[in-house]
């Protein structure tokens, strides 16, 4: 199953399954239409969230301001809203890392 990429007003929005108090930070690959990413942060005090946010930014070589949560904020899963990308570039982009 493909992952979820869709158009959004400020770019694309990417699916994506957090995996919190993992052993290592890390993405995983495909689950259930997502991105699955695991980050060593505890679900607290929006710290998961905040790892998530860093990990995915510099996996995908984005700036801070460029990735942002928009949905999921108490839910593993998660929308991330990605700046400045269409959904074909953003698709292409992940594609490209988890090969």
């Amino acid at each position: 199953m493909p992952i979820t990429i869709t158009a959004h007003a400020e770019g694309a929005t990417l699916a994506v399954r957090a995996q919190p108090g993992a052993k290592r930070n890390a993405v995983l690959g495909e689950q259930a239409g997502a991105l699955k990413v695991a980050v060593t942060a505890p679900p607290e005090d929006g710290r998961a969230n905040a790892a998530l946010t860093d990990l995915l930014r510099d996996w995908l070589g984005l700036k801070r301001s460029q990735v942002e949560l928009i949905s999921g904020a108490t839910n593993r899963n998660k929308t991330f809203l990605i700046r400045g990308v269409t959904p074909e570039e953003l698709g292409t982009l992940v594609a490209a890392k988890l090969v």
